[in-house]
């Protein structure tokens, strides 16, 4: 079966059941439904997705490259077994709870007004990457390379500086208790 190559078109409310598998380039998805959905071996390359839902959604060698999230749900995604070639989105008020990131590289990546709820970035690298007023509850850094990553308006990270890289990372002084947390010391206001 041969894979289509769909460029410079919009997808608003679409019937993605007739989605075909291969290669799409500067497309919008707006309002689409991609729960469940099996995306394995896609590429999206320059795509927007806005208020779209990819929770669950199967990523086995799926191509991301350049691509923005804006308003999306993304629950439980395995960023893990996408194309790690040329890897790179922005995400922008967007929930990716109990996605996982595993020695994912995405370096300089943009995290913007999300949710990053119980997110697994174990041994990924985030050098440079902007992690703009995000919720961080729970979320895991274990052997991180977290290098001149800027988490300076994002709150309820717990981040191990002997776990993790973290050299000319920025943070404020607000939400120094994550970074001492495993010192099980008190800090006064």
């Amino acid at each position: 079966m041969k894979e289509v190559y769909i460029q410079d078109q919009d997808f608003d409310n679409a019937d993605l059941s007739r989605l075909e598998k291969g290669e799409y380039e500067n497309c919008t998805f707006r309002n689409c439904n991609f729960e469940y959905m099996d995306l394995s071996g896609f590429s999206f390359n320059g795509c927007d997705f806005v208020t779209c839902n990819l929770s669950m959604a199967k990523l086995v060698k799926t191509a991301f490259r350049d691509v923005f999230f804006k308003e999306c749900k993304m629950f439980g995604l395995q960023f893990t077994d996408c194309n790690a070639f040329g890897m790179s989105f922005t995400f922008e008020d967007s929930a990716l709870n109990n996605s996982v990131f595993y020695q994912v590289s995405i370096k300089k990546t943009v995290f913007k007004n999300s949710k990053l709820i119980e997110v697994d970035f174990t041994e990924s690298d985030l050098s440079n990457a902007v992690f703009s007023n995000c919720d961080l509850s729970g979320a895991v850094f274990d052997d991180t390379i977290l290098e001149k990553a800027d988490f300076r308006s994002s709150f309820n990270y717990c981040i191990d500086p002997a776990s993790n890289k973290l050299k000319k990372a920025k943070f404020s002084l607000s939400e120094v208790y994550g970074l001492l947390y495993k010192l099980d010391i008190e800090i006064e206001k």
